[in-house]
């Protein structure tokens, strides 16, 4: 008999009853594949994520399709899920990509920044400062649209280039998007490098600097195996949005050593076994990934995919 998805639910100290997945993969993930996913796929994969419980599913993002050619179908593909019953941010680059999103009715968008020049110039063209200031119109314009803004900040805890990134560099530039009237902010871990110590420093730094937990999410990558611990360590902050790419899809296409996304499914089966509330259907999402794998030609990195799948298998 099959226990899939259900680790034995312990809950642990201090921690949220129920958190919110900001699910990244189809466009985080995808956005990173050598190959272009038909649009259908796309949307199929988008479809079924949503069935299998996930409420915030970034769908794709505007920008110029010769930076992003993964992303080009963009006008295509958000018509095809408008209709699902969940919210479905897109990332605006500029006036333009929040031009051609408004067009299509999306409610929630998200904006790109760095918290270092280095990275800045390499994915932007741009210095922090710049970037921040092409990013203020479109923030504002969104706001007056009553769409919900989402601030991006990359490199939050080290940078390829620059090394270890001082904290209060990240807190000025998350004041910053804050003050320019982003909801809500995702803290990058772009390549991979945090620790838990890490983490609640920042998270306390930002605290008083008036940026509390209820107004962040953390986008944390796997490179060197901590998404996991630094995820805990945000939730024993009191955060309680996580980003996570079903099947470990993605990275980061114009940053050095950026490896795979936080597993949605490895984070799934943790915070049940934490007795955490996230109302995803974990075999269903497992499913999902494992469809969306055979599909790219590869198996899913995802840890938890390839153990109850391998279940699976074993009993037919």
């Amino acid at each position: 008999m099959t226990v899939a998805g259900l680790p034995m639910a312990v809950p642990a100290g201090d921690l949220p009853a129920r958190v919110r997945i900001h699910e990244v993969g189809a466009r985080d993930g995808l956005q990173n594949e050598k190959t272009t996913v038909p649009t259908e796929i796309k949307a199929e994969f988008i479809r079924r994520l949503a069935d299998a419980g996930l409420t915030t599913i970034e769908a794709t993002s505007f920008v110029h399709p010769k930076w992003v050619p993964q992303l080009a179908d963009a006008e295509q593909l958000f018509p095809q899920v408008a209709d699902l019953p969940v919210a479905l941010p897109v990332l605006v680059p500029n006036e333009r990509g929040l031009d051609r999103a408004l067009a299509l009715g999306a409610r929630r968008v998200a904006v790109f920044a760095s918290a270092t020049e280095s990275f800045a110039k390499a994915n932007l063209n741009r210095t922090v400062d710049e970037a921040l200031a092409m990013f203020e119109p479109v923030v504002s314009r969104a706001k007056a649209e009553t769409v919900h803004v989402r601030g991006y900040l990359s490199m939050c805890f080290g940078d390829p280039w620059e090394g270890p990134v001082p904290i209060p560099q990240v807190v000025t530039v998350c004041r910053a998007l804050r003050d320019m009237g982003c909801d809500e902010l995702s803290l990058g871990d772009t390549i991979g490098v945090a620790t838990p110590g890490h983490v609640v420093a920042l998270l306390a730094a930002l605290d008083e600097a008036g940026v509390p937990p209820s107004a962040l999410g953390v986008h944390f990558h796997d490179t060197y195996g901590q998404a996991l611990a630094n995820t805990l360590a945000a939730l024993q902050h009191g955060v309680t949005t996580v980003d996570a790419s079903a099947g470990g899809l993605g990275g980061c296409p114009y940053a050095k050593s950026a490896t795979g996304n936080l597993a949605t499914e490895d984070l799934v089966w943790m915070l049940r076994g934490l007795g955490i509330d996230t109302g995803i259907d974990l075999g269903r999402l497992v499913a999902t990934s494992a469809w969306m794998a055979a599909q790219l030609g590869r198996p899913s990195p995802s840890r938890t995919v390839r153990a109850l799948s391998h279940e699976d298998t074993e009993e037919h």
